[in-house]
C-alpha cells in the first residue's frame, strides 16, 4: 500500500502533530549538555594528565552501554512484562487503533503488575519502542481514557523525546562516575600540594555539571509532557478523555500505599503521571511534569478549539 507524503516510512514522520517547540528544546538541551560534558572532560584531562586515557575509555563505554540498553533497564526496573495479543486483546486493540490513526509502526506492548495507576514508553526509536501500562491503570480507566493515555505515551516515541531524555539524563550521572574513576585512578599517587587542590576542584566541577544537567533535563521533561498531551488530544480528537484520565489517575495516587509509590518514584520522568511518596517530596520543587492544572487547562483550550461536545 502506498504511503502518503509525510507518513511513516524509514525516517518519515507519523501523523502526530509536529511540535517545533519540542524539537527546538530537545536540540538546545542536547547541545548545551553536550557542550557541558565536553568542557567537563577537558577539565579532567588538564587536571589529571596521567589518567585521561582511562577516563575517555570508561566514559565512552558507559555512554554506549547506556544508549543501547537504557530502555531495557528502565522497562525491567518498572516491572514491564511483554504480552501477546492473546494475553491482552483489548490492550493490543487500543494500541492498534492508535497506530492506524498515527500511521506508525506498532511498538511492543507490555503490562507491569502494579497497583500504581500509570503508563510509560521507552525505546531509542520506533523499532525498539515499548509501551507499558500497569494493572492498576487497566483496572481504573474506561476504554476511551486508556486510549488517550496510550496516545500520549506513543507520542513520546513518535517525537523521539524518550531517547533524548535518556541520553541527556545520563550525561549528568556520567560526570559523577567519571569523577570517581579519576579520583581513584589518578589522585592517590601523589602527595604534593597540587594533588590536594585537584581533589577539591574536580568534585566541585563535577557537582556543577550534574546540577546544570539536572535542571536542563527537568525543563525539557515538563515541556515534553505538555507536548505529548497536546499531540494525543489532536490525534484522537478527544481531549476530554485524556483530561478525565489525568484527573482520575492523579486522584487515585493519594490512595496508593507509600511503599508502592516509593518504588515508582525513581522513574517519574518516564511515567504518565508522577508518583510522589510524600507531599513534601523534592520532586514537587524540581518536577518532571507540569502541574495537573496546567495540563487540564491546555486540554480545555484544545477541546474548545475542536468544538468537542
Amino acid at each position: 500500500m502506498a504511503r502518503t507524503p509525510g507518513t511513516t516510512g524509514r525516517g518519515a514522520r507519523s501523523r502526530y502533530a509536529p511540535d517545533r517547540g519540542l524539537s527546538t528544546r530537545m536540540a538546545t538541551t542536547m547541545f548545551l549538555i553536550g557542550l557541558l560534558y565536553v568542557v567537563f572532560v577537558g577539565v579532567l584531562m588538564v587536571l589529571l594528565r596521567g589518567s585521561w586515557p582511562l577516563i575517555l575509555v570508561i566514559a565512552g563505554g558507559l555512554f554506549i552501554a547506556q544508549f543501547w540498553f537504557s530502555d531495557k533497564i528502565a522497562a525491567l526496573g518498572m516491572g514491564a512484562r511483554e504480552v501477546t495479543r492473546e494475553q491482552a486483546p483489548d490492550l493490543h486493540g487500543t494500541v492498534d487503533r492508535i497506530c492506524a490513526l498515527a500511521d506508525m509502526p506498532k511498538p511492543k506492548v507490555a503490562i507491569a503488575d502494579s497497583d500504581v495507576p500509570n503508563a510509560f514508553a521507552t525505546g531509542r526509536g520506533e523499532k525498539t519502542a515499548l509501551v507499558c501500562v500497569t494493572t492498576g491503570l487497566l483496572r481504573r480507566l474506561e476504554p476511551e481514557e486508556l486510549e488517550g493515555v496510550l496516545a500520549h505515551e506513543m507520542s513520546h516515541v513518535a517525537h523521539r523525546d524518550v531517547a533524548v531524555m535518556t541520553i541527556a539524563s545520563f550525561l549528568g550521572v556520567l560526570a559523577g562516575m567519571m569523577t570517581r574513576v579519576a579520583l581513584y585512578s589518578g589522585l592517590g599517587r601523589g602527595r604534593d600540594p597540587g594533588t590536594a587542590a585537584v581533589m577539591i576542584i574536580v568534585p566541585v566541577v563535577s557537582g556543577a555539571v550534574y546540577v546544570l544537567s539536572f535542571l536542563l533535563t527537568r525543563v525539557l521533561s515538563r515541556y515534553r509532557e505538555l507536548a505529548a498531551d497536546r499531540a494525543a488530544a489532536l490525534l484522537t480528537g478527544r481531549p476530554s478523555a485524556l483530561a478525565s484520565a489525568l484527573t482520575k489517575v492523579s486522584g487515585e495516587m493519594a490512595r496508593i500505599p507509600t511503599q508502592d509509590l516509593r518504588k515508582a518514584e525513581p522513574y517519574n520522568a518516564f511515567w504518565f503521571v508522577p508518583a510522589f511518596s510524600s507531599k513534601e517530596s523534592l520532586g514537587r520543587l524540581l518536577a518532571t511534569h507540569p502541574t495537573l492544572e496546567q495540563r487540564l487547562d491546555q486540554l480545555a483550550r484544545i477541546s474548545a478549539r475542536l468544538g468537542e461536545a
